[in-house]
């Protein structure tokens, strides 16, 4: 009696013990994948937000609430290199960052994106990264990196212009003036060649370099810097379309974390990229109008590149170029964007 008793109590903690273990697989997979997605720019109004946004949008409506994903605008640092560091330790799954970093872990190639001049246009810049020159690009970066970093979209923060404490129509009127640029041995070689001096500044830290007379000048985007107020500053009031940098944003995920994605997950991610990448430069080409005029109204002076010597800017440019692709066994990359013009 007591060994049938055992038994059977047996036989129910057994199924209670497989009934639990079915209810755990369930909500095991019944857990929605969870990507973090970050960039460095803390305002809300800035086009990696509106893109951050809509990737968060696309990828939980179309996995029907089978993937989460949480937005950090600005918020796990202004820092890009922290941002790289977090991807690296899959503390986020995806970021927004300059190709700059690349270089000095082996991928010389993304230098190309910094190279001032190298695109005319919005136009030429998408038809460059949506074409032949692009999926090379992703390439290379992918094989470089032992497929640490997928490209996943390029992404712009619209082009760069000068703004400083004087205005400036030619080359040789930067003679002797400090700017605040990218750390890109390329852009540094270009505004040398200037007459410039580049001075490295956090990019957290500019307005009050700037409001403190720390740097005479610095270079970006007007939605960028003007939604940082450096136009206010005394050393930024002057904006000069040098037009000098149509940017490349890489869009990044970890290859690995990507590869392990199932079938249908990689598809959920790829069409909430594709979303998130094209509200990224629609934002982009409609705040260029607005953030000009905004800044305009605020009182900073603006020099049309209708009236600047661009042609003096480029003189310095194209041997910049030429120079680099040579030592980087590049030139058919310069070649197709050239020819794309």
């Amino acid at each position: 009696m007591k060994k049938s008793l055992c038994v059977a109590v047996g036989a129910l903690l057994s199924a209670g013990m497989l009934l639990s273990g079915c209810s755990k697989k369930e909500a095991t997979a019944d857990k929605p994948l969870e990507l973090i997605i970050a960039h460095n720019q803390t305002s809300l109004e800035n086009p990696y937000s509106y893109a951050a946004a809509k990737f968060k949008e696309v990828a939980e409506s179309v996995s029907g609430g089978k993937i989460h994903v949480t937005v950090h605008n600005g918020t796990l640092g202004e820092n890009e290199n922290e941002l790289i560091e977090k991807l690296d330790m899959n503390a986020l799954q995806l970021c927004v960052a300059s190709p700059g970093f690349m270089t000095a872990i082996g991928v010389p190639e993304v230098d190309l994106f910094s190279l001032p001049y190298l695109f005319d246009s919005f136009d030429h810049w998408e038809k460059c990264l949506d074409g032949e020159f692009g999926k090379a690009l992703k390439d290379v970066v992918l094989k470089k990196t032992s497929n640490k970093y997928r490209i996943v979209g390029y992404w712009s923060s619209s082009v760069r212009d000068y703004y400083g404490k004087k205005p400036i129509k030619s080359a040789k009127d930067l003679a002797g003036m400090t700017i605040r640029t990218q750390t890109s041995p390329v852009q540094v070689a270009f505004w040398k060649a200037t007459g410039a001096i580049p001075t490295n500044v956090a990019w957290g830290e500019l307005y009050q370099a700037l409001q403190q007379g720390v740097v005479d000048s610095a270079e970006n985007d007007y939605t960028n810097f003007m939604l940082k107020e450096h136009h206010k500053t005394p050393n930024g009031h002057y904006v000069c379309e040098t037009h000098h940098d149509y940017t490349t944003r890489l869009f990044l995920m970890n290859g690995d974390f990507y590869d392990k994605l199932t079938d249908e997950q990689k598809g959920w991610v790829d069409q909430a990229c594709v979303a998130a990448t094209k509200e990224d430069r629609d934002v982009t080409y409609r705040m260029f109008d607005e953030s000009k005029k905004k800044v305009i109204a605020d009182g900073a002076e603006v020099t049309n590149v209708e009236d600047m010597d661009i042609a003096s800017f480029k003189a310095l440019a194209t041997p910049i170029q030429d120079d680099f692709a040579k030592k980087n066994n590049l030139t058919s990359y310069i070649d197709m964007v050239r020819n794309a013009k």
